[in-house]
Parts: C-alpha cells; sequence; structure tokens
C-alpha cells in the first residue's frame, strides 16, 4: 500500500508548525482543493482510549482543513495490546469528547471493536453508501515495531487492519516513540506528538487523491513510526520491512543523532532517529 516518498524531516520540521496550527503549516494544507465528491472522510481510532493525548492532537491537525470531514470512534479506555481481538467487553457505545472537546464515540471494547462499531452502518456514524475513505489509528503512545508487535500485539495496527481486511478501507497505523525507549517505564515517558504530526499529515496529503478515488490497496496496511528526540530532530523518512526480530525494538531510547545510513528494517530505522514507514499485512 504504501504510496509515499521518502521524505526529508528536515523540510517538514522547518515548517514551523505550533500546536495551534499544525495543519496550516503541513504538507497535508497545501490540499485545499475540494475533492470530486465532497470531504475526504477520515475516521480516526486509537488503542489507547478516546481520552488519549496522541488521538486529541491528531484529530486537531485533521480538522484545520476544512476538506477533512472527521469522524473519531475509539475505545472508552485504553485496550494497548489486544490486536485486533474484538472480545475485550459489552461492545456498548456512549458519546464522550477528545481532551479538546472534538465529539466522539467511546466504545466499551478492543480497537478492532471501535472500527467495526462505526463502519456499521446501523449505528449511524456513517450511511451505507458513504464509509470514510480511510481510517487513521493513533497516534499511539508507543512505538509498534517489528512483525511480532505490528501483526500480533499491537492493538493500533489491530484497528487498522480490521478496516482494511474486513471492511475494505485503507488504512494506516501511527505511532510515537517514547523518550525513555520503553513505554510507560519510569522515568515518565514522553512523546513528542508535534513532530510526528508532519509525517502522518504528509502520508494523508500523498495519498489524498487515491484515496478519494478509491484506488489504494487493502490487502496491506501501513504503519509509521515517528522516534521522540531527546537530542537533535528526527532525521528523515524511509521506507522498510518490518524486522523479523524485535530485539531492543522497546528498550532503547532513539538516537536522532545516529550516522548510521540505509536501515535494513523498521527497528534499526526507528532506533536510529528514522521515521519508520512500513507494509502490515492486513491479513
Amino acid at each position: 500500500m504504501i504510496q509515499t516518498h521518502r521524505i526529508q524531516a528536515v523540510l517538514l520540521l522547518s515548517l514551523g508548525f505550533a500546536m495551534t496550527s499544525l495543519v496550516g503549516c503541513s504538507s497535508d494544507s497545501s490540499s485545499t482543493s475540494p475533492i470530486p465528491n465532497g470531504p475526504l472522510r477520515i475516521l480516526v481510532t486509537n488503542d489507547d482510549g478516546v481520552g488519549a493525548e496522541g488521538i486529541d492532537v491528531i484529530v486537531e491537525a485533521l480538522i484545520e482543513n476544512p476538506n477533512n470531514e472527521v469522524t473519531v470512534c475509539a475505545p472508552r479506555v485504553n485496550r494497548s495490546g489486544s490486536a485486533d481481538r474484538t472480545d475485550c467487553a459489552t461492545g456498548e457505545a456512549t458519546q464522550e469528547m477528545t481532551q479538546s472537546g472534538f465529539p466522539a464515540t467511546a466504545v466499551d471494547g478492543c480497537p478492532a471493536d471501535a472500527v467495526n462499531y462505526a463502519l456499521d452502518p446501523a449505528n449511524g456514524l456513517y450511511g451505507a453508501g458513504a464509509l470514510p475513505h480511510v481510517v487513521i489509528s493513533g497516534i499511539n503512545e508507543g512505538q509498534n515495531v517489528s512483525e511480532t508487535i505490528a501483526t500480533s500485539i499491537s492493538g493500533t495496527v489491530g484497528a487498522a487492519k480490521t478496516a482494511a481486511r474486513d471492511h475494505g478501507i485503507p488504512a494506516l497505523a501511527s505511532s510515537q516513540g517514547s523518550s525513555t525507549g520503553f513505554p510507560g517505564a519510569p522515568p515518565a515517558a514522553e512523546y513528542d506528538y508535534e513532530a510526528g504530526v508532519p509525517f502522518v499529515l504528509a502520508w494523508l496529503a500523498e495519498n489524498r487523491n487515491a484515496l478519494a478515488a478509491g484506488t489504494v490497496t487493502t490487502d496491506t496496511v501501513d504503519s509509521i513510526n515517528m522516534p521522540t528526540c531527546v537530542t537533535g530532530e528526527i532525521r528523515d523518512q524511509v521506507e522498510v520491512p518490518l524486522a523479523t526480530d524485535p530485539t531492543g525494538a522497546l528498550g532503547v531510547p532513539q538516537d536522532c543523532e545516529s550516522e548510521l545510513e540505509d536501515p535494513k528494517d523498521d527497528v534499526q530505522a526507528f532506533l536510529n532517529g528514522f521515521t519508520a514507514l512500513s507494509e502490515v499485512p492486513a491479513n
């Protein structure tokens, strides 16, 4: 599914974005011409829960573009690590809000349950003939790199896979690295969502026309992992395969001042300060 090109991080980050104007300074905001059949319909979900910071940040960025029609449906509470399971809880839905007050549907269930709920026309979030053009899952609290984590553990990726595999809707899973290397580990992990947002918006801008036209494949989903740099800046975006060995994927902070070039896989790319963009099979 990957259709994005190698993106120079220096170009993205030199846009001088701020939390109040992320999209206005991003490559996605330049896509201001309406698509032929109206706004791009975007379903945003996650596995950290509807009240998480990461989903709030990306929603606030997306809604700055008037040609994005954003709907939020996510787990009511944190359901990290649930992959694409559909057996977390009752599946009942309530109306809540993101941290910044954007309306959201909170589902008492797994990330996959939230996606299934949102895409069922009987629930009223979408009509049968007007399902979303794309599902964006995240931005997740912590990296989701390697085959093991991406395919068997991550609820962020699981939500994206559910959209593509079960509903035929293209999807992006987006995850932000932890400043401590291991999400949640002491000292308190921090996540530089501001640095990650432009990469998600760039992916959307690059794929926008194909998404609107319905020509993006759904046999895979794209997974993007953005570092949190304690020193330095995100170096670049690279398209790399998933690592077969997850060793070191979680326990080491990202080195954004590394001089390594041409990383072999997503773990090596991510740990050396690159944003890693990889394909994950939807099945």
